[in-house]
């Protein structure tokens, strides 16, 4: 998502994709993406355990189900509401066709539902912090 964000705003001149032959519906990889407000609920909520003196607990967070490259690239282009150069390349080795969590034991444990499952509106706000950082950048320049 950040790459394909940078990549609508001009700060890097094309995205590549590695690979369209993975066993997935459109032939990229596919990944549970997460929006951070959601991790950083997820988070607040094993702070607040280990305060109350709960174990420590390591638990995946994500909606438990994946997106693939290109329904992220059209997602940022449907949001964004322009087009951006992306050269489809070579497999790397190594990827996973699909990657995608089970968050199962951080609902059980730590109570925490993950409230924005919504690959345009995290689309949406990574833009937008990526619009604030360029502009961070180029008043220092």
């Amino acid at each position: 998502i950040k790459v394909a964000c940078e990549t609508a705003l001009g700060k890097r001149p094309f995205m590549q994709v590695f690979g369209t032959d993975y066993p997935t519906p459109d032939g990229t990889c596919m990944r549970d993406y997460i929006h951070v407000s959601d991790l950083a609920a997820a988070h607040r909520l094993a702070l607040e355990r280990l305060r109350a003196g709960g174990p420590s607990l390591v638990a995946n967070c994500g909606y438990s189900h994946g997106y693939s490259v290109l329904e992220v690239i059209d997602s940022v282009r449907r949001v964004f509401g322009h087009d951006f150069d992306v050269r489809i390349g070579e497999r790397r080795a190594g990827d996973a066709a699909a990657v995608v969590a089970n968050s199962e034991l951080a609902r059980r444990e730590l109570g925490w539902t993950p409230q924005r499952d919504d690959l345009d509106q995290i689309v949406a706000d990574a833009l937008a912090w990526e619009r604030i950082l360029t502009g961070k950048n180029s008043a220092r320049s």
